[in-house]
């Protein structure tokens, strides 16, 4: 069963990875960059502190909190026990593989930027509690992740199982710390 999945993975990256452009090459790159959503985040926390004035600061560290744990569980907890290459590391690919960029680290499982970025948009769909705004924050996530698919440095299972860790972790993060939060809150207000 597990080979068959693995199989499929395959299959299925490759059909993903071999629909590209030069025009979709640099978008999927930009799309994946660290500090190409720095404006977005800028944006995000406006909003926030629109809301919550100086108590913002208490949901940007839960904040801080999911991407700290999605980054460090992803790799601890799964990259480093499963061990599975990357597609752009894996040698039966070689040749076969658009790979736009680098390759990254050796192993893929689980993708730590679809971990990070479901994990943040799922938190932050549960705080502004806005259908267009979850709707916008989910479809970014998915973009980001499907960038690293694009990209030849991800298997289709590796964004998937990311995209589920990230958002057990942001939804996690929310009941822990949203009623501690807002007990604070509440009491700055008095």
């Amino acid at each position: 069963m597990i080979e068959y999945l693995a199989k499929l993975d395959t299959e299925l990256f490759l059909l993903l990875n071999g629909l590209h452009s030069t025009f979709w090459d640099s978008v999927m790159l930009f799309a994946s960059g660290k500090l190409t959503w720095f404006p977005l985040y800028l944006l995000l926390i406006f909003f926030i502190a629109r809301k919550y004035k100086w108590n913002t600061l208490w949901w940007l560290l839960a904040i801080a909190f999911v991407v700290l744990l999605a980054d460090q569980i992803s790799v601890h907890f799964f990259k480093n026990v499963f061990l599975r290459l990357r597609p752009c590391h894996n040698p039966d690919l070689s040749g076969l593989i658009h790979l736009v960029g680098r390759c990254g680290g050796k192993y893929g499982f689980v993708s730590s930027h679809a971990a990070n970025t479901f994990g943040v948009a799922v938190f932050l769909s549960l705080l502004y509690k806005s259908r267009w705004a979850s709707v916008g924050l989910i479809a970014w996530a998915a973009f980001v992740s499907y960038s690293r698919i694009y990209l030849g440095v991800h298997y289709p299972g590796d964004v998937i199982c990311g995209a589920l860790l990230g958002s057990l972790i942001g939804s996690l993060v929310w009941k822990v710390s949203s009623n501690a939060i807002m007990k604070q809150i509440s009491k700055t207000k008095k």
